[in-house]
């Protein structure tokens, strides 16, 4: 059940949004047990952002919620190295220009229920 939200003052193609998707759906099985058949994607772009009180570069920030108790130091190191190369490459923004955040979710809801 991982949910990964895009915020970018970027102009992006409809194209760059689906290999930016594409390749965070590749990316999520970082996380055991994860993978793009139930990750679910948001990407918004053109949004109104400051990132030291400038806002004249490109600049992204990217939240990714799991569901589960924890999420372990090494596997956050390596998402985010992952997420940047993508971010950086499908946006434009330096690395130094983006931040992630993780959050871990133990409860849930889907389908009318929750896990």
């Amino acid at each position: 059940m991982p949910f990964i939200n895009v915020k970018t003052n970027a102009d992006l193609t409809q194209e760059r949004m689906e290999n930016i998707k594409s390749e965070l759906g590749n990316a999520i099985t970082v996380f055991p047990g994860k993978s793009e058949s139930w990750l679910m994607v948001a990407i918004e772009d053109k949004v109104p952002m400051w990132f030291k009180g400038k806002s004249e570069r490109t600049i992204v920030y990217a939240e990714v919620k799991i569901f589960a108790n924890d999420i372990t130091p090494s596997i956050a190191n390596t998402m985010t190295a992952e997420m940047t190369e993508i971010l950086s490459a499908g946006t434009g923004a330096s690395p130094s220009d983006i931040y992630i955040t993780y959050s871990a979710c133990k409860d849930w809801g889907w389908n009318g229920g929750n896990f």
